[in-house]
């Protein structure tokens, strides 16, 4: 089979997962106990049945199964996830609001997390047994056990309480919510109707100064996992016979460790990078939730506390595609990377 064949089976299987995503995901909240109506609408009281009545027939609720899976999928595959329960706003702009934050949070934490990581295995791989690896060892299991929202709240403690060097809480400083008080962007365009708008240095300044600690809780973190994966998989590939021959033939050592061992050594680093970058979206829920951060993570737990199934159910679809999709573009790397994967 080549290349070709290849990605075409795998777009259609790709396809067929997202058909059970969704389906799946209908299930979940069609099983969901209670009647979504009753939680916004007090029964007990005279006359609120006929507006429960409303509420739904304005749902679809009363509609029969199949018409509401047909209208399910078809919103989905259209991105139309309707309006909020809670806010009776539509769930896509705030959505597309709040994935920006999620993207620097998640995305930033985990690429530094990735690179920091892997770079501190690779030497603990090749100094095994002595006292960088055992106290590179030691040091990233203890902050990869370490609870997250302990994490945050002690840097909370050091670094806000204390020191006084960087804010507690949100994205950007709580005045700028009143008019005229917002630095000036930099540029601002129009493409096709939507409005771009590149920040000033002083709005960018000050939002990195407020995703400082919540970077560096989910660096501090997540790096430990990094490093004993590239750690474990770098030893067993540094006892090959090629690895041996390399070093024979002279080479550097570092061409050794980065060019032969690490470049063979990367296929269970990839799928794990595809998992964390596919599930990116789902957001950091208790760190977004410590540092009060407004990205998808903490409106996934007012969703969860309120019941606003249209925001959990638009979440839950767009996490699995990105999982899907970043299954995809794993599945493609294997064979750019080992010329041993043949694809078939």
């Amino acid at each position: 089979m080549g290349l070709r064949e290849y990605v075409l089976k795998r777009i259609v299987y790709s396809f067929v997962l997202i058909i059970f995503v969704i389906t799946l995901n209908f299930i979940i909240f069609e099983m969901m106990p209670g009647n979504p109506a009753e939680y916004f609408v007090n029964p007990i009281r005279l006359g609120q049945r006929e507006r429960i009545a409303a509420l739904e027939k304005q749902w679809g609720l009363t509609d029969p199964l199949y018409v509401r899976y047909a209208r399910y999928v078809v919103n989905l595959f259209t991105w139309q996830f309707g309006d909020s329960f809670t806010t009776g706003s539509p769930v896509l702009p705030e959505m597309v609001m709040r994935i920006p934050y999620t993207l620097v949070l998640l995305g930033g934490s985990a690429a530094i997390a990735m690179v920091i990581g892997i770079l501190l295995g690779i030497l603990a791989a090749h100094k095994r047994g002595g006292k960088f690896d055992t106290t590179a060892v030691t040091v990233s299991l203890t902050t990869y056990s370490l609870p997250t929202f302990w994490i945050g709240m002690l840097l909370l403690l050091i670094f806000y309480s204390t020191l006084q060097w960087f804010p507690g809480a949100g994205a950007y400083p709580r005045e700028w919510v009143l008019p005229g008080r917002w630095p000036a962007p930099t540029a601002v365009f129009n493409v096709f109707g939507t409005t771009i708008t590149i920040p000033g240095w002083a709005d960018i300044a000050a939002r990195l100064q407020y995703a400082t600690l919540p970077l560096l809780t989910l660096i501090l973190f997540h790096y430990g996992g990094w490093l004993l994966l590239t750690r474990a998989t770098m030893i067993e590939t540094l006892t090959e016979d090629y690895v041996t021959t390399a070093r024979a033939k002279g080479l550097k050592e570092r061409t050794v460790l980065m060019k032969h061992a690490l470049k063979n050594a990367s296929l269970p680093l990839i799928t794990s990078a595809a998992l964390t970058f596919g599930f990116i979206l789902s957001g950091a829920i208790i760190t977004e939730s410590v540092f009060t951060w407004p990205g998808l993570g903490g409106w996934i737990w007012q969703a969860i506390q309120i019941k606003d199934y249209p925001v959990l159910q638009a979440i839950f679809y767009v996490i699995g595609l990105c999982v899907i999709v970043a299954n995809f573009i794993a599945d493609l790397l294997y064979g750019v990377i080992d010329p041993r994967i043949k694809y078939g």
